[in-house]
């Protein structure tokens, strides 16, 4: 696959302003708690906890709602059948039914599974765009857009390192 310039951009801007929402205060004051916390109370664990459980990249992004480098997940290139689970709790989020290539360089889905995600509105690039999380743990997974393909419109763009994968 290239990469084309636009995938650069794109990229590359979204990684910058993920950094600039950690270093200038107001930029990530917006930062919503509801993703840090667990809708069942059985998932809601320290950090020390958090991080023996997941690899530091991954504690990045579930847990400080972090972004990974685009076309940087082989999740991107997955395509036998199965289902797409937190890399936290292993909830099922995605079937690979509703997975796409986008070409934006995350793994790319037009639907979730039934219940399996909770949004809210993220202002930490200054414009609102609404972040998904796993209903269970409160992991952050990434943002919904309107600009997915039939049926639903919408592209739910998640960090690959916030999954993982189990083939049927």
């Amino acid at each position: 696959m290239t990469i084309t310039r636009r995938k650069m951009l794109i990229g590359g801007l979204d990684r910058l302003l993920s950094s600039l929402a950690a270093v200038v205060p107001f930029l990530g004051a917006a930062r919503a708690e509801a993703a840090a916390v667990a809708t069942d109370p059985a998932w809601r664990l320290s950090d020390a906890a958090w991080r023996q459980r997941l690899s530091p990249e991954a504690f990045q992004v579930l847990r400080r709602e972090g972004t990974e480098a685009p076309f940087s997940s082989p999740l991107t290139r997955e395509h036998r059948r199965g289902v797409f689970v937190c890399a936290g709790c292993r909830l099922p989020l995605f079937s690979s039914k509703a997975k796409y290539d986008s070409g934006t360089g995350w793994p790319s889905f037009w639907q979730p599974l039934p219940q399996a995600l909770g949004t809210q509105r993220d202002f930490r690039l200054i414009l609102p765009r609404t972040e998904y999380h796993c209903r269970r743990c409160g992991g952050h997974q990434g943002h919904v857009f309107n600009d997915g393909p039939r049926p639903t419109g919408q592209r739910f763009c998640n960090n690959g390192v916030a999954l993982s994968f189990q083939p049927d």
